[in-house]
């Protein structure tokens, strides 16, 4: 059973709670009851009807939903996150269930207690709003670039008003065509009614586009990283990421309207620039929101630490290791026999392909767009100097006056002068097409388990390599412009090392290059990270082991200075 101060500390660090007074805080710390679990067990169920609002207080749970006869694991909670909220808004069922996944305990509170707090203390409804509408954008969006292992906290558009603000220049300029088509009806113009009605249809293709557009800008927090997402429907589509360690400070920018209506930008400062969470609804609980989890990732590292220091001081003094401690052993991977490509299959796959993997490196190339673009005029041109010189072929031989080829006796062999000719000419063609494609393959980029490579090469030219560790990259972003990289899915991925950036132009996919580069970076970090702290753990655990094992002799020798002063 936890006492009342310690609940009070531990509610102050939930976002969820943020503008309570000290009164208020007292009073949920007081109606909240303890209730322990055991691992298995089934805390929420999904369809159920539910009244009570949890809080993990300790131990961890996951989110299971149930389809088509399977589970799915939707996330993992800890201590300080929360759930059963939603059904006291919305009076429906359950969404899904909640299962512990270790012993702990959960602090619940009657959804009449947390009305009338609602009622007491109306600043935490807009709290309780973005939760819920962060629910629910996640279980429409569910982005696939978001790993198994992250939980999504955040997730939200721009204010409405920043619709409605872009709605007012279409919605003026309908104005105009409908007056014009009213005034022709009235005047007995039908042609005119006819053409002013015209200019409605892109006017109300304009209105559509800025729905979609206010609806693509999304901003993410995970219990990882923070995302800005940012797409112009067929013109611009980018995704900008810092993990949570690299953030240095979070502010809130709001104007006179701003406060009025309860919106702002949030920027969160990292250590290579700061990413805006622009025109955002309750922008102060978002800037709290984004400082908690800030300060969990801070918590969890510096535990993690204690814990593995423990373990070290353990080992050398030759204690046992408790079991929650110790790592299990992966189960082995099983690999189900493939069949074998074609020759063939496996030779195109190689020239043309623009995701190679051998062993641990991956290598991009540029989009086949940008092969297009450099191989298209020699492509065109072989392709007519071959119609020709089958044309030509077809021509002879269904001309029997004419011969493709004869024999001389003085000469020998001889084939017709345009059919000879014309592979002869189309060697340089060939020359050109094969230079663009080489020059193409030795433009790559490849994301080893190490370091980044941008290899910039000229067949029998010069050749530039650029290249940076994993762990210095502070950031990354990729950018898709334009029309055709929106419609042939390829942009380019910068990656800022130190006061430089690298840059993987033209890829296929962005955003999985940007993934693959944020996955390896993070592995490099949490090994290299790991090998430094199990180092300075032993050499910390050697010294403390020592004094520990050479105390009492050293409390002897204490004690016989003492005993004997010179």
């Amino acid at each position: 059973m936890s006492a009342i101060p310690e609940r009070i500390l531990f509610l102050k660090k939930i976002h969820l709670f943020s503008g309570l007074s000290e009164d208020d805080l007292n009073d949920l710390a007081q109606a909240l009851v303890d209730e322990p679990f055991k691992s298995g067990d089934t805390i929420i169920k999904q369809d159920s009807r539910g009244d009570t609002f949890y809080i993990i207080y300790s131990g961890q749970v996951k989110v299971v939903r149930a389809k088509n006869k399977s589970e799915l694991t939707l996330a993992h909670l800890v201590p300080q996150d929360f759930f059963g909220e939603e059904e006291l808004f919305t009076k429906k069922t359950r969404t899904a269930s909640i299962i512990a996944t270790s012993d702990g305990s959960v602090l619940a509170l009657h959804h009449a207690k947390l009305n009338n707090l609602l009622k007491h203390a109306p600043k935490l409804k807009p709290n309780f709003d973005e939760v819920i509408l962060t629910h629910r954008l996640w279980r429409r969006l569910q982005f696939k670039w978001v790993r198994a292992d992250e939980v999504v906290y955040f997730l939200a558009r721009k204010h409405p008003i920043m619709l409605w603000r872009s709605l007012v220049p279409p919605v003026l300029a309908l104005l105009f065509p409908v007056m014009v088509a009213a005034w022709g009806l009235f005047a007995g113009a039908g042609w005119i009614s006819a053409v002013a009605l015209l200019f409605l249809l892109p006017i109300t293709g304009w209105v559509a586009w800025q729905v979609v557009d206010w609806g693509n800008d999304y901003y993410v927090v995970t219990n990882q990283r923070v995302v800005w997402m940012e797409k112009v429907v067929g013109i611009f589509d980018s995704r900008q990421e810092a993990p949570l360690s690299t953030i240095l400070s979070v502010g809130v920018e709001t104007d006179a309207i701003g406060r009025i209506l309860d919106y702002g930008n949030v920027i969160v400062r990292t250590f290579v620039g700061k990413i805006p969470f622009n025109n955002v609804s309750h922008p102060n609980h978002a800037a709290r929101l984004v400082e908690e989890y800030w300060g969990r990732a801070k918590e969890r590292n510096l535990g993690a630490e204690k814990e593995a220091m423990k373990d070290a001081l353990r080992k050398r003094l030759n204690l046992p290791i408790p079991e929650k401690t110790q790592k299990t052993a992966p189960e082995p991977q099983t690999f189900s026999k493939l069949k074998r490509p074609s020759i063939f299959k496996l030779f195109l796959s190689k020239i043309f392909s623009l995701r190679l993997e051998d062993g641990e490196t991956i290598t991009y190339r540029k989009h086949s767009f940008v092969l297009w673009q450099q191989i298209w005029l020699p492509t065109m041109i072989l392709i007519v100097l071959f119609s020709w010189w089958l044309g030509r072929i077809i021509y002879l031989i269904a001309h029997p006056d004419l011969l493709l080829f004869t024999m001389q006796k003085d000469v020998g062999l001889v084939v017709d002068s345009l059919v000879l000719a014309l592979p002869i000419i189309s060697i340089p063609f060939h020359l050109w097409w094969i230079y663009q494609y080489l020059d193409w393959t030795n433009d790559i980029f490849q994301v080893t388990p190490d370091q980044i490579i941008d290899i910039d090469r000229t067949p029998f030219g010069s050749e530039q390599r650029r290249s940076a560790a994993l762990e210095n990259i502070l950031s990354t972003e990729y950018h898709r412009i334009g029309l055709l990289g929106n419609i042939f899915n390829f942009g380019t991925v910068y990656i800022t090392v130190g006061g430089a950036k690298l840059e993987f132009e033209d890829v296929f996919d962005p955003a999985t290059v940007q993934s693959d580069i944020d996955r390896r970076r993070m592995a490099r970090v949490a090994g290299k990270n790991a090998a430094m702290a199990a180092a300075e753990r032993e050499r910390m655990a050697e010294w403390l082991a020592t004094y520990h094992l050479n105390s009492e002799e050293f409390r002897r020798e204490e004690q016989t200075n003492r005993s004997n002063p010179e």
